[in-house]
């Protein structure tokens, strides 16, 4: 009876778990077109599944919204080249990604470009990815 009862438990306790194994289709949650927002970075979220980049933008009515863009979890971005105080609070930033089919203040973000550091050599913001590097960055391909 015993061994019944723990396989039971066993199988309850997998089952609970399937709902927080899924994971959202990425077209079903954002549009495939791609867009650029403009504002203050506000905070940095550092939590799994997904991490996030928070920016208060203002339009051209002078009204700020509070935009939310999601990003790699915790590790993907360590590995990145991302730390938590890669970001400052309060400086201007562009996040790159695709918008939120349901028209909400959020994103998947696909990089950030950071308006208030010094330019590259090319005359260009410093940019973060969040999981490939820019053209011409890391090794290149045997030709």
């Amino acid at each position: 009876m015993k061994f019944k009862l723990a396989v039971l438990s066993a199988a309850v306790a997998m089952i609970a778990a399937l709902p927080s194994m899924a994971h959202h289709s990425f077209s079903a949650e954002y549009d495939s077109k791609q867009i650029t927002i403009k504002g203050k970075f506000t905070k940095m979220d550092w939590v799994n599944p997904h991490s996030w980049v928070h920016i208060d933008v203002v339009g051209a009515d002078g009204k700020v919204t509070s935009w939310a863009g999601e990003t790699p979890p915790p590790n993907g971005l360590y590995r990145n080249g991302w730390r938590k105080d890669t970001l400052k609070e309060g400086e201007t930033i562009e996040i790159a990604g695709n918008p939120a089919k349901d028209g909400s203040a959020h994103m998947w973000a696909s990089q950030v470009r950071l308006l208030d550091r010094p330019k590259q050599a090319n005359g260009q913001p410093a940019t973060m990815g969040f999981g490939s590097r820019p053209p011409g960055e890391g090794p290149q391909p045997a030709k």
